[in-house]
């Protein structure tokens, strides 16, 4: 069976006190088109006809979803191979905090590195 890998980098994910303010910094001061997400960035994988993006998202200083990292923020990687990828995680000792959950867009899992980053891997439906 092919080993799962990390294929790119899927979002940045950071932690501030008003992300509304934020995304409309970044747009006034950088030009970054955002949305009620953040901001995504499209670009073409080694095969031409693949498309992948890359997401900016603030998040209200208050959130969970970073948890139990302390840090204020999240790294998200694109993988292929997720259920690979993660059975190999385990058997490597790596924290995985969840069960593998699929969305219309693909599966999702976080883990937390040597540090207790928590980092979320995605598997997109590309």
């Amino acid at each position: 069976m092919k080993k799962g890998k990390v294929t790119g980098i899927g979002g940045i994910f950071f932690k501030c006190q008003d992300p509304g303010k934020m995304k409309e910094w970044y747009k006034t001061h950088l030009g970054i088109d955002t949305n009620e997400y953040g901001a995504k960035f499209d670009w073409k994988q080694e095969d031409p006809a693949k498309e992948g993006y890359t997401l900016w998202s603030p998040f209200p200083d208050t959130t969970k979803y970073l948890e139990p990292s302390s840090k204020d923020f999240m790294i998200n990687f694109r993988v292929e191979n997720m259920e690979t990828l993660v059975a190999d995680l385990k058997n490597e000792g790596v924290t995985v905090l969840d069960d593998i959950a699929a969305y219309e867009y693909g599966k999702f899992v976080h883990i937390l590195d040597l540090e207790g980053n928590k980092l979320e891997l995605w598997e997109p439906n590309d």
